[in-house]
């Protein structure tokens, strides 16, 4: 890995909504713009913490991520949910099962495990155990768990009428980061698992309400809700224009891909 990384660190490696930015066939002004963070891949990140890397979610753009990041080992896969722009580069965990001995840890809720069986059974009937092949471990997230000392809570949020999970990582160094991609709405029981949060990484389409999605605005009331230090938004479509714009309160950010956050 490239050693100017603090040691400790998140890196978004996308920070686009499912059809990415630009937008096939779209001439809007985000779209055609010229600047480098008004490109996004779809919503996906790299946490690293001593000599643990964790990889949340394996979206389309995976490949490419992991090409232009130098990420070239993982020690465990998270997933958020199983839609298509979160899980559809699953075949690109080949790459990283090479390097290893034993089968990849692959965390995800029940009724993800099933769709990914579905959609990639081969990687999960036993098969396929070689080297050069998608080799997991799969695990579900039923409770809070831990990795290599990084405590993980698992976040159960409202995507539209579907349940998904986000993550709270609380870091051996002591630092508390929530990352919640896709959202609608938070449930009750959930907030106290977000509150306090040092770092809170949530999605925030743009600035239109929309029915599966938060705008900004409600990203933003969620975010003063839970009392979180910084906020930074991901999952954002092409009506978020980053050339420029300084319209946020104190404490928020837009995230845009390459940019990594130092956690110790």
């Amino acid at each position: 890995m490239p050693s100017t990384l603090p040691p400790s660190s998140l890196t978004f490696l996308g920070t686009g909504t499912s059809v990415g930015v630009p937008v096939i066939g779209c001439d809007c002004a985000v779209c055609l713009s010229d600047d480098p963070k008004n490109t996004r891949l779809r919503s996906s990140v790299i946490l690293r913490s001593g000599e643990t890397t964790l990889l949340v979610d394996t979206g389309p753009d995976l490949r490419q991520q992991a090409l232009t990041h130098q990420l070239t080992a993982i020690d465990a896969v998270l997933y958020t949910h199983e839609h298509v722009d979160h899980v559809a580069g699953f075949d690109e965990l080949r790459a990283f099962c090479w390097r290893r001995d034993e089968p990849l840890p692959l965390y995800a809720t029940p009724d993800c495990l099933k769709a990914l069986t579905q959609m990639y059974g081969w990687a999960f009937g036993g098969q396929t155990q070689y080297k050069g092949y998608v080799r997991v471990a799969p695990i579900e997230i039923i409770a809070p768990f831990e990795i290599a000392g990084i405590r993980v809570t698992p976040l159960p949020v409202l995507h539209g009428s579907v349940t998904v999970i986000g993550f709270r990582f609380d870091l051996p160094e002591g630092v508390s980061l929530s990352y919640i991609p896709d959202i609608k709405e938070l449930p009750p029981s959930t907030l106290p698992l977000i509150t306090d949060s040092d770092i809170l990484i949530i999605d925030a389409l743009g600035d239109k309400i929309h029915p599966t999605h938060m705008s900004t605005g409600e990203a933003i009331q969620v975010a003063r809700d839970a009392n979180v230090k910084a906020t930074y938004f991901t999952h954002m479509g092409h009506g978020v224009d980053l050339s420029g714009r300084i319209d946020l309160p104190p404490h928020f950010s837009y995230a845009y891909d390459g940019l990594t956050l130092p956690l110790s």
